[in-house]
């Protein structure tokens, strides 16, 4: 419900807009609230258990899909909404800056998205604060996963956890405007990145 929801993700929702692309969907709980609100809201996920739950929990619009293989459509979205650290759906930089120009062909003029990441340098923080990684390896919020449950072995998957610098970075290079709304005690962020209007 709603008020189980942290802080920085009802702000989100107040903050969508017109007809809203949730990426990333899981278990549909913020496309329903969305829905209850009135908006038109399409709900995406790689899994296809998770659109099976979407479907059945009620969630009116869901698909199957990975962020990167979503074709563009005739009809544009004013918000697509990124949250539980859902910027990390990118995986990785490279797929950040990817994700960034391919957002651009799903937005409508003026549209926005909403995510949130998370700032993970705090792990690699020694006794004394100071940061303690190899500058010359990959950034340190690139992270690879696997899930396990019992006997069963999912695929390794790549999650990204963007520090907000990082973000300012790529989205003003692809061409957004960034801010910051919010950020909570675990160094989580709600970030709202808006198309440039491009000057005539």
């Amino acid at each position: 419900s709603l008020w189980e929801m942290p802080e920085l993700e009802r702000l989100a929702l107040e903050e969508c807009r017109g007809h809203v692309l949730d990426l990333g969907g899981g278990a549909g709980c913020h496309a329903l609230e969305l829905q209850s609100r009135g908006f038109q809201v399409k709900s995406i996920d790689a899994s296809e258990g998770a659109v099976r739950v979407m479907e059945a929990r009620g969630v009116q619009e869901v698909a199957c899909h990975d962020i990167f293989r979503l074709a563009p459509e005739a009809r544009k979205y004013d918000t697509l909404l990124m949250l539980m650290n859902g910027l990390g759906l990118v995986g990785t930089l490279d797929g950040l800056a990817r994700f960034l120009s391919h957002a651009r062909t799903l937005l409508a003029p003026g549209g926005q998205i909403l995510a949130t990441s998370s700032d993970i340098s705090y792990l690699y923080e020694d006794e004394d604060g100071a940061l303690v990684f190899d500058l010359n390896g990959p950034y340190y919020g690139e992270v690879e996963y696997t899930m396990r449950y019992g006997e069963q072995t999912g695929h390794l998957f790549h999650w990204l956890f963007a520090d907000a610098g990082l973000v300012q970075d790529y989205a003003g290079e692809a061409g957004y405007e960034v801010e910051f709304l919010g950020e909570d005690e675990q160094q989580q962020y709600l970030v709202r990145l808006t198309l440039k209007e491009l000057m005539s």
